[in-house]
């Protein structure tokens, strides 16, 4: 499954130097607003599983996968203005019989979508890639994909390129990376995912580089790992404190990425979701799926909410929901709306804002702490804050998120 971020990395500078604290890079999503699951329309034609997913032109498309009936080959494209899924051309087009198919690796670049390997009804395994031409509407058989026979690998594509490894083949696990260039029509072998060989993990990309984690290698996983395309280099991150497993599904929205669902060493099918912050290199929980858990489901990030359907947990499903997440930074400030007053005061002031939660910090002219020589109170408007043993001059008050830092720094001057 592969599923693609445009979101472009975006870097807040510290700036504030000597006579206030510095304020830190933030770049992390807030924890305020939204964190909220909205529930959508269903999936056309049966619900399925181990389905393959690519976003083109700003559209998610979900091809293939496993119904009650068998393996399919139908692709359905969703568009986010009408909440609406459309029929459009099978794999392989109107005479592609024999390449019904599930657990297939999928990535896209520009008006082409690629559908790799994967497994049929009487075929465990495929090694043919073909791709979808969105301008002409066809499907076109081109190279084979240089790993072999392959199902449950994960797929995606930075740049002009796409990726292909991990997954299982007719020898076992593997870890094995391949990129496919559309322009030459060509293969070529990269350095090993840099975990254990394995199949049924996610994969994604954010922010020009890749991210693949969880899966099963004869255990369930929860490591995560980043690929750096320029290098060809996998570097471990901190892993998913999830239970771990595979069937999960993943996606991007930089600096943020998330994993939700999946199904454990027990077999218990999940519907949680968990995200990854970027620059922090932490997780944290976020509000669970209200549909039930799910393995083999898709996810694809759009209009900046990342959407989960189709799956399976002893029933074949359809359903889906989008997810929005966090206010990013920027939100946060704006939303913020601080006023202080009386300004310049006399002997105690207000702070008022909208937030809850956001701890208050003052700092003299030179730059020292004075929350011990000043009265902060919270209110349900903000902050109260008088003078005490504080002398008259002007100071520099902090509002800060307790986990991600300042949404605000201003001025108070006691007369």
């Amino acid at each position: 499954m592969a599923v693609q971020s445009s979101h472009n990395k975006t870097l807040l500078s510290n700036s504030m130097k000597g006579i206030i604290v510095a304020i830190a890079a933030l770049i992390a999503t807030s924890s305020f607003g939204q964190n909220t699951w909205t529930q959508k329309d269903s999936v056309n034609g049966a619900p399925r599983s181990v389905s393959s997913m690519v976003m083109l032109n700003g559209e998610a498309y979900i091809i293939g996968g496993l119904d009650e009936n068998g393996f399919r080959r139908k692709m359905y494209s969703y568009l986010f203005s009408q909440d609406d899924w459309d029929q459009e051309l099978s794999i392989g087009g109107a005479n592609g019989a024999g390449l019904n198919r599930g657990s297939a690796a999928a990535f896209s670049i520009g008006f082409s979508a690629f559908v790799v390997g994967g497994q049929g009804q009487t075929n465990g395994f495929f090694e043919d890639t073909w791709e979808f031409d969105l301008v002409t509407q066809t499907w076109t058989q081109v190279a084979d994909f240089a790993g072999g026979f392959r199902r449950q690998a994960v797929g995606f594509a930075i740049d002009t390129l796409g990726y292909v490894g991990t997954g299982y083949s007719p020898t076992g696990f593997k870890k094995d990376m391949y990129s496919y260039d559309p322009g030459t029509n060509t293969w070529t072998q990269l350095n090993d995912f840099g975990g254990t060989a394995r199949k049924e993990a996610v994969g994604f990309t954010m922010g020009g580089q890749a991210y693949v984690g969880t899966g099963d290698d004869g255990v369930m996983k929860n490591d995560f790992w980043q690929y750096e395309p320029s290098t060809d280099t996998w570097t471990q991150k901190t892993s998913c404190p999830a239970t771990a497993r595979k069937g999960a599904v993943g996606w991007g929205l930089f600096p943020n990425a998330f994993i939700c669902a999946g199904e454990d060493i027990n077999s218990i099918y999940q519907n949680d979701l968990w995200e990854y912050n970027y620059y922090l290199d932490t997780w944290v929980q976020r509000a669970d799926m209200p549909g039930p858990g799910r393995a083999g489901a898709i996810a694809f990030p759009l209009v900046d909410q990342g959407f989960v359907t189709t799956g399976y947990n002893g029933i074949f499903l359809d359903d889906m929901y989008a997810y929005s997440p966090l206010l990013g930074i920027d939100d946060l400030i704006a939303e913020a709306n601080v006023t202080v007053y009386p300004n310049p005061a006399v002997e105690h002031c207000t702070i008022a804002t909208d937030l809850e939660g956001l701890e208050c910090s003052i700092y003299s002219i030179s730059g020292k702490l004075m929350n011990d020589h000043l009265s902060i109170m919270e209110t349900n408007e903000g902050f109260n804050v008088k003078r005490t043993g504080a002398a008259s001059g002007t100071y520099f008050v902090r509002l800060s998120d307790p986990h991600f830092g300042t949404v605000y720094t201003g001025k108070i001057i006691f007369k």
